[in-house]
């Protein structure tokens, strides 16, 4: 699958912007704050509905406009699929897939699958719980979408059963309801737990290789799930709970205070590695997600790469370069320079400044 086109209209600091990828490898380059994550920030959201840095709607919609539109057409097994976004800042999203708008943004999960790789996923392992979760969440909504409607129904029990500890707080007979957002809480949440250890299992199929050849030999990385609560305990465990969850009014444990271990033999690297290891593992953690998506759709996903070549050493470039041959690749830079000696040839090559995007032909 690939990119074909993108279109934006008062997206970020666009105003118009109409752009053909190649199936190949595309390079955005330019100096910072001129637009380029904007662009692979539009694929995203696209396929996503969401922005890869966490923004906001009406925080993407260009200054002073009211609305913008993102439209994309994309390839997937010679088929031909549009994309169009419409974001309006004080309504409700409209999105449409060829032509038909859909009810429900999970409706668009499937279509195209996207691995984004930022400076930031360089962190996943010295950062907190929450970006590894975050890691695993986008990876399977976008692979598996009964675990896309366990988790929004997951999320939704969760703040009903948030918003239910408060009220007892001033209600004790609602007490007595509480039983059935736990019903919830575990119908949902075990099926969570389940699905992410088989998506943990799968990785460490492929990453102990690529980490194995990354290190030099010299590291075997193992990736290990840990749940706040096991299947089996999750029911005595929210009874274990009950009093503080009171106090607190928030929902103890659950798939939403689960964690990622990151193994080096019997090493942490989340709180031992150096930050060389910890860098190194998150490059290993991506380049393996790659191949698991590769391996589960049957198809190569779209590889956006925003300005990762820079923050790293030739060694683990060339490996990252070497593992893409074959995958539409759209990736930023600030220059052209560190390419010179690189074995990859590149397909299209555009200059952003401010804004605006020229193509320059070689």
């Amino acid at each position: 699958m690939y990119v074909k086109e993108l279109k934006l209209s008062n997206f970020r600091n666009y105003d118009n912007l109409s752009i053909q990828f190649d199936n190949g490898i595309n390079i955005l380059y330019g100096d910072n704050a001129q637009g380029k994550t904007n662009i692979l920030e539009a694929i995203y959201f696209c396929g996503t509905t969401k922005s890869h840095k966490g923004s906001k709607e009406k925080e993407i919609i260009k200054i002073n406009e009211k609305e913008s539109h993102i439209k994309m057409i994309l390839d997937r097994d010679n088929v031909s699929h549009k994309i169009d976004m419409h974001l309006r800042r004080n309504k409700k999203k409209g999105v449409a897939i060829n032509g038909i708008p859909i009810k429900k943004t999970s409706e668009l999960f499937g279509i195209i699958n996207i691995v984004f790789f930022s400076p930031e996923d360089l962190n996943l392992i010295k950062n907190g719980p929450a970006e590894r979760r975050k890691f695993i969440d986008f990876e399977l909504c976008q692979l598996d979408k009964v675990y896309l409607h366990n988790l929004t129904n997951y999320n939704k029990t969760i703040v009903q059963r948030n918003n239910l500890l408060k009220q007892i707080s001033f209600n004790k007979n609602l007490l007595d309801t509480l039983c059935i957002w736990d019903n919830q809480l575990i119908k949902y949440g075990t099926a969570i737990i389940q699905r992410r250890e088989h998506f943990i299992n799968q990785l460490n199929e492929i990453v102990f290789n690529i980490h194995s050849k990354l290190s030099g030999g010299k590291e075997n990385l193992i990736l290990k799930y840990e749940p706040s609560v096991s299947i089996k305990d999750f029911a005595d465990k929210l009874k274990v709970v009950r009093d503080k969850e009171l106090k607190t009014q928030v929902t103890a444990i659950g798939p939403h205070r689960d964690d990622m271990i990151f193994l080096n033999g019997d090493i942490d690297l989340r709180k031992f590695g150096s930050q060389g290891q910890q860098r190194t593992c998150a490059l290993s953690v991506k380049l393996a997600e790659i191949e698991l998506v590769k391996k589960v759709i049957n198809n190569k996903p779209v590889l956006l790469l925003d300005d990762v070549l820079s923050e790293l050493d030739s060694n683990r470039q060339n490996y990252l370069l070497d593992s893409i041959d074959g995958i539409q690749t759209i990736l930023t830079c600030t220059g052209l320079d560190e390419f010179v000696n690189s074995r990859i040839e590149f397909n299209k090559i555009y200059h952003v400044v401010n804004g605006t995007v020229k193509e320059i032909v070689s």
